[in-house]
């Protein structure tokens, strides 16, 4: 066959799916992942199919889940598990293909454009992968087929989870006939907000910005025009990449906070641990940044105030008093003085930490070599091991955060 072709596999539910297939006395039952609710981060991770015919949604509070259907068995998360299990899938579809590419924690993509030989035409081998993942974790995958990634994810999204075996192929040829009449807003990079222009653009379906004006698409929006036009007529040139999480551009780490802040002095604890926790991930692929940048989000979530600024700092580093440094004075420069519900710190312009800029002031690697030694007691003793004295303080959260993956339960 000549021709790319790409899958994308995508896991059904899958951490509900992967609690039933431990459990199998809960197969018939509705079943949904949540947060812990007393936090106020009860929001539903999954649910499996029974839940969702009661009305279910991901992403919504847990108590609404609740009314729809009473009798939901909820299932708080274990984040490291689900973690553990898609690398098991990653491990299974790497004997199809050495183009692997993880594209979320439940969905991958795959080149299978050489392994035709081997095992068989396109549909023949969605048939074996889901065969293999499902034999062997209990969990069922659906497979959108197409020529490049954007097909393959456009083919998985609106055909295969609807489709009965779930497996659809979407080609050039079939495109207009099953892409094309859908919502513009299904299109795959079509975001809500990019969703509202074009509608009142009069662009309703993915065919009619398919067959819009390219120049008027370019003068309004400029490259991203062209690329929206590219998406809408099924081209897409990017790669199935094995190490696109190698090449980050940047390190973060956001946490919503268990109730509202309102000192200053509370806010700089947990800004000082995100600060702590992003240089220690940053270490932890031998990187610094040169642009530091912090986000808050208020406490009234009708009513959303907060802020996204960032900084770029005279030398890069992963030192956290440096970073800190630079994070409380934007914290403190564009706090509307309003409680605070979620904080986030990000390090970005990464370069190598084997090389750096000597200062006459200060002995900067000293700081890497200490930076590096309570990596390497945390490493050994656990992420409390040791820890800043402030977050010893009540609006510390390090102890707790320890207690998690992902903002969830390990």
């Amino acid at each position: 066959m000549k021709g790319k072709v790409i899958f994308l596999v995508d896991m059904q539910s899958f951490y509900a799916s992967i609690e039933k297939a431990d459990r199998p006395e809960l197969k018939d039952k509705p079943v949904v992942v949540s947060g812990d609710p007393e936090r106020r981060n009860g929001i539903i991770l999954a649910a499996c199919p029974v839940a969702k015919k009661y009305g279910v949604k991901t992403a919504e509070a847990l108590w609404q889940a609740l009314q729809k259907c009473p009798q939901a068995v909820v299932i708080k998360p274990r984040m490291q598990y689900y973690l553990d299990v898609s690398l098991a899938i990653t491990d299974i579809l790497e004997r199809f293909t050495d183009l692997v590419e993880p594209y979320s924690v439940d969905e991958q993509f795959m080149d299978v454009t050489g392994s035709q030989r081997l095992f068989g035409d396109p549909l023949t081998i969605a048939k074996k992968v889901q065969k293999c993942i499902e034999k062997e974790t209990g969990v069922y995958a659906r497979v959108g087929i197409g020529p490049n990634k954007l097909l393959a994810k456009v083919a998985c999204d609106n055909f295969a989870k609807k489709n009965e075996t779930g497996i659809f192929w979407l080609t050039k040829e079939n495109m207009k006939t099953h892409m094309w009449p859908l919502p513009v807003g299904k299109l795959f990079g079509v975001g809500s907000r990019m969703n509202r222009h074009l509608l009142l653009m009069g662009i309703h379906t993915i065919g009619g910005l398919a067959n819009y004006p390219l120049d008027k698409l370019k003068k309004r929006w400029g490259i991203n025009g062209h690329v929206l036009w590219m998406s809408a007529n099924g081209i897409d040139y990017s790669p199935v990449r094995p190490d696109t999480f190698q090449t980050q551009k940047a390190i973060g780490h956001h946490m919503t906070l268990p109730r509202d802040y309102r000192r200053q002095e509370s806010i700089k604890v947990v800004l000082l641990e995100l600060c702590e926790e992003v240089c220690r991930r940053a270490r932890q692929h031998h990187v610094m940044g040169h642009t530091v940048s912090v986000g808050a989000r208020g406490a009234d979530f009708d009513f959303p105030t907060g802020f996204h600024r960032q900084a770029t700092m005279a030398y890069p580093t992963n030192n956290t008093a440096d970073i800190f440094k630079t994070a409380w004075k934007l914290f403190l420069t564009f706090w509307d003085r309003e409680p605070v519900r979620s904080l986030g710190v990000t390090l970005s312009q990464l370069c190598s930490d084997r090389t750096f800029q000597l200062n006459l002031f200060e002995d900067v690697e000293q700081k890497l070599r200490i930076g590096y030694v309570m990596d390497e007691i945390k490493n050994r003793f656990g992420p409390t091991a040791i820890v800043r004295a402030s977050s010893l303080t009540d609006a510390g959260q390090a102890f707790e955060r320890a207690k998690k993956l992902g903002g969830h339960s390990k």
